[in-house]
Protein backbone atom coordinates (compact mmCIF):
# COMPACT_ATOMS: atom_id res chain seq x y z
CA UNK A 1 0.00 0.00 0.00
CA UNK A 2 1.47 3.35 -0.95
CA UNK A 3 1.82 6.08 1.55
CA UNK A 4 -1.19 8.67 1.22
CA UNK A 5 -0.87 11.91 -0.96
CA UNK A 6 -0.36 14.31 2.05
CA UNK A 7 2.53 12.38 3.57
CA UNK A 8 4.34 11.94 0.00
CA UNK A 9 3.68 15.66 -0.26
CA UNK A 10 5.24 16.29 3.18
CA UNK A 11 8.41 14.19 2.37
CA UNK A 12 8.70 15.53 -1.41
CA UNK A 13 8.87 19.09 0.58
CA UNK A 14 11.61 18.08 3.21
CA UNK A 15 13.73 16.92 0.63
CA UNK A 16 13.44 20.02 -1.64
CA UNK A 17 13.92 22.01 1.29
CA UNK A 18 17.12 19.97 2.21
CA UNK A 19 18.04 20.38 -1.12
CA UNK A 20 17.96 23.87 -1.55
CA UNK A 21 19.97 24.49 1.73
CA UNK A 22 22.86 22.33 0.61
CA UNK A 23 22.94 24.31 -2.36
CA UNK A 24 22.87 27.37 -0.33
CA UNK A 25 26.29 26.36 1.35
CA UNK A 26 27.80 25.39 -1.87
CA UNK A 27 26.87 29.32 -3.05
CA UNK A 28 28.29 30.25 0.48
CA UNK A 29 31.75 31.81 0.23
CA UNK A 30 33.57 29.46 2.40
CA UNK A 31 32.70 26.61 -0.52
CA UNK A 32 35.50 25.87 -3.13
CA UNK A 33 35.20 28.27 -6.30
CA UNK A 34 34.34 25.07 -8.75
CA UNK A 35 31.40 24.00 -6.06
CA UNK A 36 29.86 27.92 -5.92
CA UNK A 37 30.25 27.39 -9.83
CA UNK A 38 28.56 24.09 -10.04
CA UNK A 39 25.89 25.24 -7.78
CA UNK A 40 25.35 28.60 -9.70
CA UNK A 41 24.94 26.35 -13.03
CA UNK A 42 22.26 24.39 -10.86
CA UNK A 43 20.78 27.19 -9.57
CA UNK A 44 20.18 28.75 -13.08
CA UNK A 45 18.63 25.70 -14.13
CA UNK A 46 16.84 25.68 -11.47
CA UNK A 47 15.33 28.82 -12.16
CA UNK A 48 13.64 28.22 -15.38
CA UNK A 49 10.62 27.23 -14.32
CA UNK A 50 7.94 28.52 -12.40
CA UNK A 51 8.17 25.89 -9.22
CA UNK A 52 11.71 26.23 -9.17
CA UNK A 53 11.78 29.78 -8.90
CA UNK A 54 9.09 29.90 -5.80
CA UNK A 55 11.78 27.20 -4.25
CA UNK A 56 14.83 29.57 -4.71
CA UNK A 57 12.76 32.65 -3.51
CA UNK A 58 11.27 31.21 -0.66
CA UNK A 59 15.04 30.36 0.71
CA UNK A 60 16.27 33.15 2.85
CA UNK A 61 20.45 32.05 2.63
CA UNK A 62 20.15 31.44 -0.89
CA UNK A 63 19.36 34.82 -2.73
CA UNK A 64 22.02 36.89 -0.52
CA UNK A 65 24.52 34.15 -2.31
CA UNK A 66 23.68 34.52 -5.27
CA UNK A 67 24.07 38.35 -5.09
CA UNK A 68 27.53 37.96 -3.22
CA UNK A 69 28.90 35.76 -6.54
CA UNK A 70 26.97 37.88 -8.82
CA UNK A 71 29.05 40.92 -7.81
CA UNK A 72 32.28 38.92 -7.81
CA UNK A 73 34.44 37.64 -10.33
CA UNK A 74 32.41 34.61 -9.97
CA UNK A 75 29.95 33.04 -12.56
CA UNK A 76 27.61 34.53 -14.42
CA UNK A 77 25.42 31.89 -13.79
CA UNK A 78 24.40 33.58 -10.51
CA UNK A 79 23.57 36.94 -12.53
CA UNK A 80 21.15 34.78 -15.49
CA UNK A 81 19.47 33.47 -12.39
CA UNK A 82 18.58 36.51 -10.87
CA UNK A 83 17.12 38.10 -13.49
CA UNK A 84 14.52 34.85 -14.00
CA UNK A 85 14.26 35.26 -9.93
CA UNK A 86 13.22 38.78 -10.43
CA UNK A 87 10.43 37.90 -12.02
CA UNK A 88 8.78 35.95 -8.93
CA UNK A 89 7.16 38.39 -6.61
CA UNK A 90 8.68 36.58 -3.19
CA UNK A 91 12.15 37.38 -4.31
CA UNK A 92 11.73 40.98 -5.01
CA UNK A 93 12.47 42.57 -1.58
CA UNK A 94 15.29 40.61 -0.73
CA UNK A 95 16.68 41.53 -4.11
CA UNK A 96 16.13 45.28 -3.28
CA UNK A 97 17.41 45.08 -0.20
CA UNK A 98 20.97 44.15 -2.22
CA UNK A 99 19.69 46.95 -4.28
CA UNK A 100 24.19 48.67 -3.71
CA UNK A 101 25.62 45.28 -5.30
CA UNK A 102 23.31 44.95 -8.10
CA UNK A 103 23.66 48.84 -8.94
CA UNK A 104 27.30 48.39 -8.89
CA UNK A 105 26.98 45.72 -11.90
CA UNK A 106 25.25 48.39 -14.26
CA UNK A 107 25.38 48.90 -17.12
CA UNK A 108 25.65 45.01 -17.92
CA UNK A 109 22.49 43.32 -19.19
CA UNK A 110 22.05 41.02 -16.78
CA UNK A 111 21.60 43.79 -13.84
CA UNK A 112 19.34 45.75 -16.44
CA UNK A 113 17.43 42.77 -16.55
CA UNK A 114 17.11 42.53 -12.88
CA UNK A 115 16.38 45.93 -12.09
CA UNK A 116 13.66 45.82 -14.94
CA UNK A 117 12.16 43.48 -13.34
CA UNK A 118 11.83 44.78 -10.28
CA UNK A 119 11.18 48.00 -11.38
CA UNK A 120 8.07 47.01 -12.73
CA UNK A 121 6.29 48.44 -9.44
CA UNK A 122 6.35 52.24 -9.30
CA UNK A 123 7.55 51.86 -5.21
CA UNK A 124 10.67 49.63 -6.57
CA UNK A 125 11.43 52.01 -9.36
CA UNK A 126 11.34 55.20 -6.83
CA UNK A 127 13.95 52.86 -4.74
CA UNK A 128 16.39 52.64 -7.50
CA UNK A 129 16.34 55.92 -8.75
CA UNK A 130 17.11 56.75 -5.08
CA UNK A 131 20.04 54.34 -5.34
CA UNK A 132 21.26 55.51 -8.46
CA UNK A 133 21.25 59.27 -7.22
CA UNK A 134 22.73 58.25 -3.64
CA UNK A 135 25.31 56.80 -5.80
CA UNK A 136 26.36 60.31 -7.70
CA UNK A 137 25.55 58.94 -11.04
CA UNK A 138 22.10 58.96 -11.71
CA UNK A 139 20.72 58.08 -15.19
CA UNK A 140 24.41 58.20 -17.06
CA UNK A 141 25.50 54.80 -17.15
CA UNK A 142 22.27 54.05 -18.62
CA UNK A 143 22.35 56.64 -20.67
CA UNK A 144 26.30 56.04 -21.91
CA UNK A 145 25.58 52.24 -22.60
CA UNK A 146 23.22 53.20 -25.37
CA UNK A 147 26.03 54.20 -27.08
CA UNK A 148 27.40 51.13 -27.38
CA UNK A 149 27.47 48.99 -30.32
CA UNK A 150 24.90 46.56 -28.77
CA UNK A 151 23.17 47.92 -25.77
CA UNK A 152 21.74 45.14 -23.80
CA UNK A 153 18.45 44.43 -24.79
CA UNK A 154 17.18 44.54 -21.11
CA UNK A 155 18.22 48.38 -21.40
CA UNK A 156 15.41 49.66 -22.85
CA UNK A 157 12.57 47.90 -20.74
CA UNK A 158 14.85 49.31 -17.83
CA UNK A 159 14.52 52.64 -18.74
CA UNK A 160 11.11 52.32 -19.77
CA UNK A 161 10.04 51.25 -16.20
CA UNK A 162 12.12 53.88 -14.84
CA UNK A 163 10.37 56.31 -16.65
CA UNK A 164 6.88 55.77 -15.06
CA UNK A 165 7.70 58.48 -12.57
CA UNK A 166 7.63 62.00 -13.05
CA UNK A 167 11.25 61.78 -11.34
CA UNK A 168 12.91 59.00 -13.95
CA UNK A 169 11.28 61.04 -16.90
CA UNK A 170 13.06 64.18 -15.30
CA UNK A 171 16.34 62.67 -16.02
CA UNK A 172 15.72 61.34 -19.55
CA UNK A 173 14.29 65.32 -19.99
CA UNK A 174 17.58 66.61 -18.53
CA UNK A 175 18.01 68.99 -21.11
CA UNK A 176 21.92 69.86 -20.07
CA UNK A 177 22.80 66.39 -21.00
CA UNK A 178 20.61 66.03 -24.13
CA UNK A 179 19.50 62.77 -22.66
CA UNK A 180 16.32 62.02 -24.53
CA UNK A 181 18.50 62.61 -27.73
CA UNK A 182 20.04 59.81 -27.36
CA UNK A 183 16.93 57.77 -27.02
CA UNK A 184 15.61 59.08 -30.44
CA UNK A 185 18.06 56.60 -33.18
CA UNK A 186 16.33 53.75 -31.25
CA UNK A 187 12.62 54.20 -32.69
CA UNK A 188 14.44 51.95 -35.82
CA UNK A 189 16.93 49.74 -34.07
CA UNK A 190 16.42 46.81 -35.75
CA UNK A 191 19.22 44.77 -32.92
CA UNK A 192 16.86 43.66 -30.35
CA UNK A 193 12.46 44.23 -30.68
CA UNK A 194 13.07 44.00 -26.62
CA UNK A 195 15.37 46.74 -26.58
CA UNK A 196 13.45 48.97 -29.22
CA UNK A 197 10.09 48.41 -27.40
CA UNK A 198 11.31 49.35 -24.23
CA UNK A 199 12.99 52.99 -25.62
CA UNK A 200 9.89 53.13 -27.70
CA UNK A 201 7.94 52.80 -24.26
CA UNK A 202 10.50 55.44 -22.66
CA UNK A 203 9.67 57.78 -25.25
CA UNK A 204 5.92 57.69 -24.75
CA UNK A 205 5.96 58.64 -21.19
CA UNK A 206 8.30 61.25 -21.43
CA UNK A 207 5.36 62.68 -23.80
CA UNK A 208 2.89 62.37 -20.16
CA UNK A 209 5.09 65.96 -19.78
CA UNK A 210 3.48 68.29 -21.49
CA UNK A 211 5.79 71.40 -20.28
CA UNK A 212 8.04 69.66 -22.19
CA UNK A 213 6.15 69.82 -25.60
CA UNK A 214 7.42 72.75 -26.89
CA UNK A 215 11.48 71.86 -26.46
CA UNK A 216 10.87 68.34 -27.70
CA UNK A 217 9.12 69.13 -30.97
CA UNK A 218 11.92 72.25 -31.37
CA UNK A 219 14.50 71.48 -33.78
CA UNK A 220 16.96 70.99 -30.69
CA UNK A 221 14.68 67.44 -30.19
CA UNK A 222 12.68 66.90 -33.02
CA UNK A 223 11.16 63.95 -31.81
CA UNK A 224 8.41 63.77 -34.10
CA UNK A 225 10.04 62.13 -37.47
CA UNK A 226 11.68 59.62 -34.96
CA UNK A 227 8.11 58.88 -34.04
CA UNK A 228 6.72 58.76 -37.58
CA UNK A 229 9.34 57.17 -39.63
CA UNK A 230 8.92 53.58 -37.97
CA UNK A 231 4.73 54.05 -38.96
CA UNK A 232 5.31 55.34 -42.64
CA UNK A 233 5.31 53.16 -45.59
CA UNK A 234 7.19 53.18 -48.93
CA UNK A 235 3.91 55.11 -50.50
CA UNK A 236 3.57 57.14 -53.63
CA UNK A 237 2.33 60.60 -52.82
CA UNK A 238 1.18 63.31 -54.22
CA UNK A 239 3.89 66.46 -54.44
CA UNK A 240 2.40 69.04 -52.65
CA UNK A 241 1.66 66.15 -49.67
CA UNK A 242 5.37 64.86 -49.59
CA UNK A 243 6.95 68.85 -49.03
CA UNK A 244 4.31 68.79 -46.08
CA UNK A 245 6.56 65.92 -44.47
CA UNK A 246 9.63 66.24 -42.68
CA UNK A 247 12.57 65.66 -44.39
CA UNK A 248 12.96 62.09 -43.20
CA UNK A 249 10.05 61.16 -44.09
CA UNK A 250 10.25 62.24 -47.33
CA UNK A 251 10.89 59.81 -50.73
CA UNK A 252 11.10 56.74 -48.58
CA UNK A 253 12.48 53.80 -50.64
CA UNK A 254 11.11 51.56 -52.09
CA UNK A 255 11.59 48.40 -49.27
CA UNK A 256 11.07 50.85 -46.56
CA UNK A 257 9.06 48.36 -43.76
CA UNK A 258 6.65 49.90 -41.20
CA UNK A 259 7.31 48.68 -37.52
CA UNK A 260 6.50 45.23 -37.31
CA UNK A 261 5.44 45.04 -34.22
CA UNK A 262 1.96 45.82 -33.33
CA UNK A 263 2.48 47.11 -29.82
CA UNK A 264 5.42 49.07 -30.35
CA UNK A 265 3.38 50.99 -33.43
CA UNK A 266 0.51 51.90 -30.65
CA UNK A 267 2.94 53.07 -28.53
CA UNK A 268 4.41 55.09 -30.82
CA UNK A 269 0.43 56.52 -32.47
CA UNK A 270 -0.29 56.84 -27.93
CA UNK A 271 3.30 58.77 -27.89
CA UNK A 272 2.11 61.02 -30.86
CA UNK A 273 -1.56 61.72 -29.58
CA UNK A 274 0.22 62.78 -26.01
CA UNK A 275 2.09 65.22 -28.08
CA UNK A 276 -0.64 66.88 -29.36
CA UNK A 277 -2.68 67.50 -25.63
CA UNK A 278 -1.71 71.19 -25.94
CA UNK A 279 -2.74 73.82 -28.47
CA UNK A 280 0.56 74.61 -29.64
CA UNK A 281 1.68 70.92 -29.74
CA UNK A 282 -1.50 69.99 -32.06
CA UNK A 283 -0.54 72.89 -34.22
CA UNK A 284 3.08 71.74 -34.79
CA UNK A 285 1.68 67.80 -34.98
CA UNK A 286 -0.59 69.05 -38.24
CA UNK A 287 1.79 71.47 -39.65
CA UNK A 288 4.62 68.41 -40.43
CA UNK A 289 2.20 66.31 -41.98
CA UNK A 290 1.11 63.76 -39.62
CA UNK A 291 -2.21 62.93 -40.89
CA UNK A 292 -0.40 61.94 -44.41
CA UNK A 293 1.39 59.26 -42.28
CA UNK A 294 -1.64 58.13 -40.33
CA UNK A 295 -4.31 57.95 -43.24
CA UNK A 296 -1.78 55.59 -45.33
CA UNK A 297 -0.84 53.65 -41.86
CA UNK A 298 -4.99 53.16 -41.61
CA UNK A 299 -5.01 51.93 -44.54
CA UNK A 300 -2.28 49.40 -44.23
CA UNK A 301 -3.38 48.91 -40.76
CA UNK A 302 -4.65 45.05 -39.74
CA UNK A 303 -4.61 44.92 -35.36
CA UNK A 304 -7.55 46.69 -33.83
CA UNK A 305 -6.15 47.80 -31.32
CA UNK A 306 -3.54 49.84 -33.48
CA UNK A 307 -6.63 50.74 -36.10
CA UNK A 308 -8.36 52.36 -32.72
CA UNK A 309 -5.45 54.37 -31.35
CA UNK A 310 -4.91 55.33 -35.39
CA UNK A 311 -8.52 56.79 -35.44
CA UNK A 312 -8.28 58.47 -32.25
CA UNK A 313 -5.26 60.36 -33.32
CA UNK A 314 -6.38 61.11 -36.89
CA UNK A 315 -9.82 62.31 -34.78
CA UNK A 316 -7.81 64.92 -33.00
CA UNK A 317 -5.96 66.16 -35.83
CA UNK A 318 -8.71 66.71 -38.10
CA UNK A 319 -11.74 67.77 -35.40
CA UNK A 320 -12.63 71.00 -33.75
CA UNK A 321 -10.42 72.50 -31.11
CA UNK A 322 -11.43 71.30 -27.31
CA UNK A 323 -13.78 74.21 -25.79
CA UNK A 324 -12.48 76.66 -23.30
CA UNK A 325 -10.89 75.38 -20.32
CA UNK A 326 -10.20 71.79 -22.03
CA UNK A 327 -7.35 73.35 -24.67
CA UNK A 328 -4.74 70.96 -22.81
CA UNK A 329 -6.46 67.55 -22.85
CA UNK A 330 -3.46 65.93 -20.16
CA UNK A 331 -5.24 68.42 -17.65
CA UNK A 332 -8.83 66.85 -18.13
CA UNK A 333 -10.00 64.36 -15.34
CA UNK A 334 -9.85 60.88 -16.44
CA UNK A 335 -12.82 59.25 -15.47
CA UNK A 336 -11.22 56.34 -12.65
CA UNK A 337 -12.93 53.40 -14.64
CA UNK A 338 -10.86 54.52 -17.56
CA UNK A 339 -7.67 54.68 -16.01
CA UNK A 340 -8.23 51.32 -14.45
CA UNK A 341 -9.00 50.38 -17.74
CA UNK A 342 -5.56 51.45 -18.87
CA UNK A 343 -3.50 50.43 -15.58
CA UNK A 344 -5.15 47.07 -16.68
CA UNK A 345 -3.83 47.06 -20.13
CA UNK A 346 -0.50 48.79 -18.99
CA UNK A 347 0.44 45.34 -16.82
CA UNK A 348 -0.66 42.68 -19.51
CA UNK A 349 1.57 44.60 -21.79
CA UNK A 350 4.07 44.02 -19.13
CA UNK A 351 3.43 40.71 -18.89
CA UNK A 352 3.71 39.87 -22.52
CA UNK A 353 7.51 41.86 -22.33
CA UNK A 354 8.68 39.71 -19.69
CA UNK A 355 7.61 36.45 -21.48
CA UNK A 356 9.39 37.61 -24.27
CA UNK A 357 12.89 38.64 -22.45
CA UNK A 358 12.36 35.00 -21.10
CA UNK A 359 12.11 33.19 -24.29
CA UNK A 360 15.08 35.41 -25.32
CA UNK A 361 16.77 34.48 -22.81
CA UNK A 362 16.51 30.46 -23.38
CA UNK A 363 17.08 30.97 -26.70
CA UNK A 364 20.72 32.74 -25.77
CA UNK A 365 21.19 29.92 -23.19
CA UNK A 366 20.55 27.15 -26.12
CA UNK A 367 23.03 29.33 -28.43
CA UNK A 368 26.18 29.01 -25.36
CA UNK A 369 25.78 32.99 -24.88
CA UNK A 370 25.76 34.56 -21.58
CA UNK A 371 22.22 33.79 -19.67
CA UNK A 372 20.65 37.28 -19.62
Amino acid sequence: VGEPPATMAAAMKEEEEAAVAELAELLAPAAAPAARAGAAEAALALSGTAAGRRLLAGSPAVLPALLRLAAGPGPQAALGCLVNLSAEPAAREPLLAGLPALLGLLPSGAACGVLANLCRERAAARRVLRGLRERGTGLAPLLQALGEPRPPPQLGPLLCNLSQLPEGRRGLLDRSRCSVQRLLPFTQYRGSVVHRRGIVGALRNCCFEYEDHEWLLSEEVDVLPFLLLPLAGAEELPEDEMERLPVDLQYLPQDKQREEEPDIRKMLLEAVLLLTATKAGRGTVRAKGTYVVLRELHRWERDPQVLRACENLIQVLIGDEPGPGLENLLEVKVPEELEQELQRLDREEEERWRREEEEQGREEDMGGLTPS
